[in-house]
């Protein structure tokens, strides 16, 4: 990429990301803190991408979900994911009309731009591969008829890690479809006071307006694909993901000679996926647009590799008997690793 075309990339960039600066204003004014949370929720938005939030009640994970979709002047739907939950309450159904005699197809609630899954995990198998191929596909087969859901559109899903009575375990199939899993972490002492300060009275909470629209996050999602990525990112990218399956150090690049990765074989199960080479790349394009760039730097996809990982790692008895989870593995994986 020539210096001409880099600075009228740039300026396109400076144009189409002026909307995440209004919709950050909205975010702020409802949400306390929560700031990587915004970030990771807009990459994935500007990438087509869905969301998974863990984190334990009352930290704001639909409140975050709510503001940011609220936000923007598209369609929004919330789905409170429950047992008895059914794929005909998730994607629609026929129904029978008396007055025309014929059925009609009624959809559901997933056909909107935004779609929070509250609880995912305490929905049933069916109800979890029927939302799984919405996510995938951007589609609904309904009595064998293809229905298309938005252009924009993007799933964000929250669970609860401490209250496993009653849930069922996402299939590593739809968890891989995440592009970001988020761990929502408690707000530090002045972001908990701001909290109680706007929330703790009976005048109803504040609400988000929407400023910005789906066209703009269309014409954005054109600028992040020309964002321009280096043939030694894209290796940067590459080792780290083989990095992750054990004993395949054989096709890390050769700018990882001499570093030593046995200590992975023991720890890990199963490694990342290639979906998970794609999601680096297009979030670490995120990154730079969010940051105003019109090129990707190493630093970027070293931010968002814990986030696209954590998910598509399994770690091994031995590490979790070494009390080593699948961040710490990252992140020691991700000091060992040389950068460009």
């Amino acid at each position: 990429m020539d210096t001409f075309e880099l600075e009228r990339l740039q300026e396109e960039i400076r144009i189409k990301s002026e909307f995440i600066t209004r919709i950050r204003s909205e975010f702020e004014q409802v949400v306390a803190g929560q700031g990587k949370l915004f970030e990771r929720m807009i990459q994935a938005l500007l990438t087509g991408g869905h969301v998974l939030l863990e984190g334990v009640p009352g930290l704001a994970k639909t409140l975050a979900v709510k503001t940011l979709a609220r936000s923007i002047d598209g369609s929004y739907s919330r789905i409170q994911f429950t047992p008895d939950l059914l794929p005909a309450d998730l994607v629609g159904t026929r129904i029978y009309e008396a007055e025309t005699h014929s059925f009609a197809t009624r959809l559901g609630p997933v056909f909107a731009n935004f779609v929070l899954a509250d609880e995912i995990n305490r929905a049933p198998a069916k109800v979890q591969s029927a939302l799984l191929e919405c996510m995938q596909e951007h589609q609904v087969t309904i009595a064998g008829e293809t229905h298309r859901v938005p252009d924009t559109f993007m799933v964000m899903a929250t669970q609860n890690p401490i209250e496993q009575e009653g849930t069922y375990p996402l299939p590593e199939a739809q968890v891989d479809r995440f592009m970001f899993k988020l761990l929502v972490t408690y707000p530090v002492r002045t972001e908990e006071e701001l909290v109680v300060q706007r929330m703790a009275h009976s005048s109803g909470l504040p609400e988000a307006h929407p400023v910005a629209t789906c066209l703009e996050i269309m014409e954005a999602r054109k600028a992040v694909d020309s964002i321009y990525l280096d043939s030694k990112i894209l290796d940067y990218i590459l080792d780290i993901v083989i990095a992750t399956r054990p004993r395949q150090e054989a096709q890390l690049s050769a700018r990882q000679d001499g570093v030593d990765l046995r200590w992975l074989e023991n720890l890990v199960e199963f490694g990342a996926s290639p979906r998970s080479a794609i999601a680096l790349a297009m979030g670490a394009r995120a990154m730079a647009f969010t940051n105003g760039r019109a090129y990707v730097v190493p630093q970027d996809v070293k931010e968002i590799a814990p986030d696209v990982l954590r998910h598509r790692i399994t770690a091994s008895y031995e590490a979790e008997a070494e009390n080593m989870s699948c961040d710490i593995i990252i992140s020691r994986l991700l000091d060992e690793l040389r950068t460009p």
